[in-house]
């Protein structure tokens, strides 16, 4: 699949401090009927944006719009735990997120994240506590340089699968990688034939 290249990020953040956020949060399984991605961001943390009678909480940091340009979220630790649906990254990114920052990252969501376009940013505790006192804050994500910069001056590196890493670059997904290649793989195969 062919996406926007990821490169360089500037947005502010939206802080979810709590830890353990689970998939289910993300994207409710009520909501897991579908195996398209279009429109369930207005799923997304949708028992934390509305009530029991579908109404708009007062009591939330998440905009029921979307994202806007806050675009960065920064959550408490062990993010994406849980089962291992694909549609939370659908959800966070139709929502209008392009990165996640927590200290911890769970593996499979890192995975499936990376696999669709959402970058997960793993830093330090020390960086990761300073990101969740200063919701809203500018940050520049720059995937070229692994690194991260607010616009109060925290700043840190991260690492990043190399091979995932080139896929966000590049704006496709391992198959498109893979596409992309089909006339060398061609000529390859031609030539052992």
């Amino acid at each position: 699949m062919q996406r926007d290249p990821f490169t360089r990020l500037h947005a502010r953040t939206l802080v979810l401090p709590q830890t353990n956020i689970d998939t289910d949060q993300i994207i409710p399984a009520r909501f897991l009927t579908t195996t398209t991605r279009e429109g369930l961001g207005a799923q997304a943390f949708y028992d934390w944006r509305y009530t029991g009678d579908d109404q708009p909480r007062n009591d939330t940091p998440l905009p029921a719009a979307g994202a806007g340009d806050r675009q960065i979220l920064v959550a408490g630790a062990n993010f994406g735990c849980g089962s291992s649906r694909e549609h939370a990254p659908w959800a966070l990114l139709d929502y209008g997120f392009r990165a996640v920052i927590s200290s911890d990252i769970a593996d499979i969501f890192k995975s499936n994240a990376l696999k669709n376009g959402l970058l997960p940013v793993e830093v330090d505790a020390r960086t990761h506590a300073a990101l969740l006192e200063n919701p809203g804050v500018g940050m520049v994500i720059d995937l070229e340089s692994c690194t991260l910069e607010t616009d109060d001056d925290i700043r840190a590196q991260f690492t990043v699968e190399p091979f995932a890493r080139r896929c966000l670059l590049d704006g496709v997904d391992p198959l498109g990688h893979i596409l992309a290649h089909d006339a060398q793989i061609a000529q390859y195969e031609a030539a052992v034939a």
